[in-house]
């Protein structure tokens, strides 16, 4: 097959590589791909390597006339089976430029939510007439997105983003940098700070976990110092052993060094990187009910999964893990093992390649 990828990477290399890597499998798998970005050095390095052509581009807006043009320009000179487009400005420009080419469009869906079929700007990305398939990351989106499209529901299919162990052999960094002790018990939520992350339902359950007197909880992600989450934080009997980093570029190396990944969230998740990172790096994790984390984390065997807006579980899952580590090795033990079969990036390049063959079949 001969694959074009429209994707923006405005992110650092770690939260876009398991995005990346599917494109460079689908090219080790022996399908020619081109990749429309604005690659990082380290990432178009990837890409060459693996036999990806790079060419430079991201849209500025969701209707970018550069962008159509150019893609239409790339269009007419090489026929493409599949174009594929991942975000909501790619989308857009991706799909317009499409149009009257042969070519089977999809696009991906990586939330639940905010998608409805009274809502004009939908039929630019997920409803966009020349959508031919839509990739969910997750069945919580797949159930989402069957209820809004029109037509081809057979053609919305989940692929989970598969992650690589190998990614995952980082070292452990020292919490001291926040005042954090060597022999602290820490909880981390790595988020951006959304109302939906549910990081005020977090901040609620440290009154119920301040007892535990070398228990900390790091906040890493913007604006987590900022309201309502700084009154949150001075109003918590545990304000003293709460710490907010900002955004980093260091997230792997901060889940590992933790005891315990929270995540919070109480809607509009797909399937969270940073639980899959857990799973990699060896951290447990505190989950909730919505989006698809509860479908790659068995509960009470690989993680905790709990109620939305529940303060009092997340705290009770937390003080579990606290005094039994024994269960916290076992729970590491089966993620990984997860990581290195089921949800492995190899098989997420298998199922693309083979979902795409699929469409043109039809």
């Amino acid at each position: 097959m001969n694959i074009f990828v429209f994707a923006s990477t405005y992110a650092s290399y770690n939260s876009y590589r398991p995005e990346a890597e599917i494109f460079i499998g689908l090219a080790r798998l022996g399908h020619k791909v081109t990749v429309m970005t604005n690659a990082g050095d380290e990432q178009r390095a990837r890409y060459l390597e693996a036999g990806v052509k790079v060419m430079d581009g991201e849209p500025r807006r969701k209707i970018c006339f550069q962008s159509i043009k150019k893609i239409r320009e790339e269009l007419k000179s090489t026929h493409y089976d599949i174009v594929y487009a991942t975000n909501s400005k790619t989308i857009p420009n991706a799909g317009f430029a499409c149009i009257g080419f042969d070519c089977k469009f999809v696009v991906y869906r990586g939330t639940t939510g905010g998608l409805y079929r009274h809502d004009p700007s939908a039929y630019l990305t997920i409803l966009h007439p020349r959508v031919d398939g839509v990739v969910c990351v997750s069945n919580a989106v797949k159930e989402d997105v069957l209820k809004r499209v029109w037509k081809k529901k057979q053609n919305v299919v989940t692929i989970y983003k598969g992650h690589d162990i190998n990614w995952y052999h980082v070292t452990a960094k020292s919490l001291t940098e926040f005042d954090i002790p060597d022999n602290s018990f820490t909880a981390i939520c790595a988020v951006n700070s959304r109302p939906s992350k549910g990081i005020s339902v977090m901040l609620e359950a440290t009154h119920q976990l301040a007892s535990l007197e070398n228990l900390h909880l790091l906040l890493v992600g913007r604006n987590m110092d900022k309201e309502p989450f700084s009154t949150l934080i001075a109003n918590s009997p545990m304000k003293d052993r709460i710490h907010v980093t900002g955004y980093r570029y260091d997230v792997p190396e901060l889940i590992k060094s933790a005891n315990v990944l929270v995540q919070p969230s109480i809607s509009g998740e797909g399937l969270p990187r940073a639980v899959m990172e857990a799973m990699g790096l060896g951290t447990p994790v505190v989950i909730t009910t919505t989006g698809g984390g509860k479908e790659v984390i068995e509960n009470n065997k690989s993680g905790f999964v709990v109620p939305i807006k529940s303060p009092t579980a997340i705290a009770e899952k937390i003080e579990y893990l606290y005094h039994h580590p024994e269960v916290a090795e076992a729970m590491i033990k089966i993620n990984q093992h997860k990581i290195q079969t089921e949800l492995s990036s190899k098989q997420t390049a298998v199922n693309y390649a083979e979902y795409f063959q699929q469409l043109l079949e039809r």
